[in-house]
């Protein structure tokens, strides 16, 4: 299992990021993780469509998440309505989205975050496994694809330095794939690589956290 931008325990034993293995619900994950660069991350929630209004800082409870709710809901209350929540930080350049329902996925909010020279990027994964990622540079997508239409040796050619390089820090993680096939959470480890969210949910404690209902 070769993911050398990431050590073991920073990864759960199905290659996706530790911190959002402990942030997302236990059961029937569907999510999707947006990252933009040079812009705060209360502008970025209200990118994605979050009521400016109801954005308030965020204090992670010390507590695992629930069956069918994130970590993120629970900070909010919002386990009985099911409602989605989004919650955003930053660490260096980088703001991040973690989005515990994927409601707000959408690629046109990916290249409205992307506006005016920034980069943009967001890494779905859906209840049916399917994984997706959208990436864009000042207001244009420029690849997408899914982690099963996904073949790196002709795909990389067609990307950024910088997303060539995420992808080879992200790696594969084999389990039943053959080796070297892109695994389903590939994408979402593409984009804690380029963003630099090589963290645990500590580390995410001790970083000013906003989230919002949505």
């Amino acid at each position: 299992m070769a993911t050398p931008g990431f050590s073991s325990n920073l990864l759960d034993g199905t290659g996706l990021p530790i911190w959002i293995s402990d942030l997302a619900c236990f059961h029937d994950r569907g999510d999707c993780l947006h990252v933009v660069r040079d812009l705060a991350p209360a502008t970025a929630l209200a990118v994605l469509g979050a009521d400016s209004t109801l954005i308030r800082p965020c204090e992670l409870p010390k507590i695992k998440q629930g069956y069918n709710v994130s970590l993120g809901a629970l900070s909010l209350a919002t386990e009985a309505d099911r409602c989605g929540t989004l919650l955003a930080g930053c660490i260096g350049p980088w703001t991040f989205v973690y989005d515990d329902l994927g409601l707000a996925n959408d690629d046109h909010k990916t290249q409205g975050l992307s506006a005016n020279g920034r980069d943009a990027a967001a890494a779905e994964y859906s209840i049916n496994a399917v994984a997706r990622l959208s990436y864009a540079i000042d207001g244009q997508e420029i690849f997408e694809s899914s982690h099963d239409n996904l073949v790196l040796e002709d795909d990389l050619a067609g990307m950024t330095p910088e997303l060539i390089a995420a992808f080879g820090d992200a790696g594969t993680f084999d389990l039943d794939y053959l080796p070297g096939e892109p695994d389903s959470e590939i994408f979402t480890r593409v984009l804690c690589a380029l963003a630099d969210l090589r963290c645990t949910l500590d580390d995410l404690r001790r970083t000013p956290l906003l989230i919002a209902p949505y």
